[in-house]
């Protein structure tokens, strides 16, 4: 007989292995570059990583520079972004600001202008016909990190899971038990 896990962190296990298509935890089975288990719910999303969460720029640079190097590569190195470096920081900062006053959807759904270049952030549902906009949309990095540390200040502050797309966050969950008594307020404090 199984037991069912009704904490808050069993609650994270289930949604996360749904998402990754893991049936559970630990090193073998990270979703991480894996192939979805589409039998166990595997829906084109990895594992992030919440110790490479950048809290200055609001994003997940690992995935986000992923995304780049498999879309974009002419544009990093025009950007002379390849690396940890000054520009790179600037990019980061350029689009900080661009989230902050566009929004991340529109930020997603337009790209950035930076420097002499335009950066997609994102490519579309494409029509099955055009096979450079499909490999394009495969290659999109839908990514669920799990107790992101968000907070500068207070660091121990963390949200249960935050979904992104190409390293860039567009929802975030706080989850709560009733059986732990546990409300919507205590979630939105």
């Amino acid at each position: 007989m199984s037991v069912t896990d009704t904490s808050e962190k069993g609650l994270e296990t289930l949604i996360v292995s749904a998402l990754v298509g893991a049936r559970g935890e630990g090193p073998d089975r990270t979703g991480i570059g894996a192939e979805p288990d589409l039998f166990y719910g595997g829906t084109r999303y990895v594992l992030g990583n919440p110790s490479a969460y950048d809290r200055d720029h609001a994003v997940d640079p690992e995935k986000l520079f992923e995304f780049l190097r498999a879309t974009q590569p002419k544009v990093l190195e025009q950007l002379v972004l390849t690396e940890k470096s000054s520009k790179r920081q600037q990019f980061l900062a350029r689009l900080q600001g661009e989230i902050a006053k566009r929004g991340i959807i529109d930020v997603l759904r337009k790209g950035i202008k930076h420097g002499p270049a335009s950066v997609d952030l994102f490519y579309g549902t494409p029509s099955p016909e055009n096979a450079k906009a499909v490999e394009l949309f495969a290659a999109n990095i839908f990514s669920v990190t799990r107790q992101l540390h968000y907070s500068k200040d207070e660091t121990q502050l963390a949200l249960d899971l935050v979904l992104f797309i190409n390293g860039l966050p567009v929802a975030t969950f706080e989850l709560k038990n009733r059986l732990t008594k546990q409300t919507v307020e205590d979630a939105v404090q």
